[in-house]
């Protein structure tokens, strides 16, 4: 193995703790509309593109004659508004982004609307230390699919396998793999990944503190 050239981070989950403020936002919406949140639903979610989420909400969860546009419109609207009051931070998250931005080239891959992205970077003020961020509202498919993925290590202009992914979900471990690239799984512990996803890393922290350029070397 060729050592690493570049490193992909995940956002949901790996910088940001907002998968619990994610699933707050969406049930309480599916309620609004007089839909049902169903016991896999917050698991099928992650990793999921906008426009995915968004028709598995509306046509799943809700009904009618609600659009998944509407849907995603309004959802991603008071996502906006709660990163507005406030944006969790996962320990340790812009130290670790500082580290490794020192030693490899940084990318992004993530599920969260390009305008999330946005807001997330430069409130934390790390949007300079990515030379490349997508969206999977800018790929074909969202993860399990490595499309977002294999476009973070493109726009880098360095081949997927000598790139390695920070990821913490199991959609999100799934893709990176099928991307070829070598990952380092960071569990969240309200949302651990399933045991065959996490086995797909090459390694695995508990905290952020633990992410430094010394292990990246060692995939």
């Amino acid at each position: 193995m060729t050592p690493p050239l570049a490193v992909v981070f995940d956002l949901d989950g790996v910088l940001v703790d907002s998968e619990p403020v994610w699933e707050e936002v969406r049930r309480a919406y599916v309620a609004d509309k007089g839909g049902t949140w169903k016991p896999d639903t917050q698991e099928r979610l992650m990793g999921m593109s906008t426009p995915e989420w968004a028709d598995y909400l509306a046509t799943d969860l809700i009904g009618g004659d609600i659009t998944a546009d509407q849907v995603a419109y309004e959802v991603v609207d008071r996502m906006s508004r709660r990163y507005g009051e406030d944006i969790p931070l996962m320990p340790g998250a812009v130290e670790a982004v500082r580290r490794l931005a020192g030693y490899r080239p940084l990318g992004l891959a993530s599920s969260s609307p390009r305008a999330l992205i946005d807001i997330v970077l430069a409130h934390l003020g790390i949007a300079g230390r990515f030379e490349a961020t997508v969206s999977t509202e800018e790929v074909d498919q969202g993860k399990p699919a490595p499309d977002g993925y294999l476009t973070a290590a493109a726009r880098l202009e360095v081949p997927a396998g000598s790139c390695v992914a920070i990821e913490d979900s199991s959609n999100g471990l799934r893709s990176a793999h099928a991307a070829g690239m070598r990952i380092v799984a960071v569990p969240h512990p309200r949302y651990p990944p399933a045991p065959d996803a996490l086995a797909l890393a090459s390694a695995e922290i508990t905290t952020l503190d633990e992410l430094t350029p010394d292990l990246v070397a060692t995939l």
